[in-house]
Formats: structure tokens, C-alpha cells, sequence
């Protein structure tokens, strides 16, 4: 019996699994995925980018608002002619407080009227509300200097009840029609030397106010 050479045997069914193995990936799909642009690639990698930035810029923004109404900007500013309600604490140079209506019902008043010493009206003008603010008045601008034609000689006979006309005491007196408050600072066997000038004439005054309420 002859033998034949089995090399191309061999061959030949090498091909046919090669054959076999081709026509089972084009049958089940398997394709060669092409190669994206650069161009495409940038334009995806720039996606996350712009959200990163639209989520700054949305936080930057709240961050903005939150400070805004926490330092006041936008609130409202006392103007001449406002209804104010306000705190204060009124004391002497030396640190003696003298007046003060913290802990109990604010002062209510109009900016920059008469209603108040001119000082402590006009200074709250431009103050928001919870706004602090410190100031010190002269006599011009507080309760004016000590008037000496406000020193006047009452006769003891005058007095309902004169038998304590001490220095210190607070009497009352009508000045061309008007009821005037004074201290007695002086007196002899027959009169009395009343100071019908403010309590606090002549004084300079150091106010620290709160702005509480503009109405």
C-alpha cells in the first residue's frame, strides 16, 4: 500500500479552521470598532468641565446672597423724616450713665426732628436697623450751654411749702407762661436761687444707640 504525504493533510485543515473561525465571527457580529476623532473625545471631555463650572458658579451665587442678608447690605437706611425706634444708653465723660432704656421699651421718634436733643436726633440718620452706633455731643448739640439768665431769685413766700427749700430740691416755676422745672442751688432767710436750666446744660454727652425698628 502506498503512503501518502500528510503535510498537506494537515495544511488543508489548518484553512478549514481558519475558514471556520472567520465565518463564526461575521456570523455572531464581531466588528472592528473604528477609531474615534480627536475632535469628539475633546468635545466629551469638555462636558464634565462646563458642569463643574455651572455648579461653582451656582454656589458662588448662593454663597453672594447668604452674604448680602447677613451683613445688611440691601436693608434699609434711616433717612430724615423715618420713625425710629431705638435703644441708647446715655452717660458723662467720666463714665456715669445718666439715662438708659436697655432691658426695657425702645425710644420711638422722628429722624432729625425737634422731638429729641438735635445730636441724638441727627444721629441716626444713614443707620440700618441692629446697626450700633456711638457718639459724642457737645453742649450745642445736646441740651446747651448753661443759660445764666435762667438763675432766677424766687421769695420764700412764694413757695406752698417752705419749710424745705434745701439746695438739691427739684421745684417748679412759670417763666413768661411757661412751666419751667428747676433746682434749687441757693438760698437766704427771705429767697431762693432757682437754676432753671436743663439738668443737663452745659454737659458733654456720650450716647451709644441701636437701631431696632424703622417704622
Amino acid at each position: 500500500m502506498e503512503i501518502n504525504n500528510t503535510d498537506s493533510g494537515v495544511g488543508l485543515a489548518d484553512e478549514g479552521v481558519a475558514n471556520a473561525v472567520e465565518n463564526a465571527e461575521s456570523a455572531i457580529g464581531v466588528v472592528e470598532k473604528p477609531a474615534e476623532p480627536r475632535e469628539n473625545k475633546k468635545a466629551r471631555s469638555a462636558i464634565p468641565n462646563r458642569a463643574y463650572v455651572a455648579v461653582a458658579i451656582a454656589v458662588v451665587a448662593v454663597l453672594a446672597v447668604v452674604l448680602i442678608l447677613s451683613t445688611g447690605v440691601l436693608s434699609p437706611t434711616v433717612v430724615a423724616g423715618d420713625n425710629v425706634s431705638v435703644y441708647y444708653t446715655g452717660s458723662f465723660t467720666n463714665g456715669t450713665i445718666f439715662s438708659s432704656n436697655v432691658g426695657g421699651s425702645p425710644v420711638s421718634f422722628i429722624a432729625g426732628s425737634t422731638q429729641l436733643i438735635p445730636g441724638f436726633s441727627d444721629a441716626v440718620i444713614g443707620m440700618k436697623v441692629g446697626q450700633n452706633k456711638t457718639v459724642t455731643l457737645p453742649p450745642s448739640e445736646a441740651y446747651g450751654p448753661v443759660n445764666a439768665s435762667l438763675f432766677i431769685s424766687v421769695p420764700v413766700s412764694r413757695f406752698s411749702n417752705n419749710s424745705n427749700l434745701s439746695v438739691g430740691r427739684v421745684v417748679t416755676s412759670v417763666v413768661n407762661g411757661t412751666t419751667l422745672e428747676g433746682i434749687i442751688v441757693g438760698s437766704d432767710s427771705s429767697n431762693v436761687i432757682v437754676d432753671l436750666n436743663p439738668p443737663l446744660a452745659g454737659k458733654t454727652l456720650i450716647f451709644s444707640i441701636k437701631v431696632v425698628k424703622i417704622n
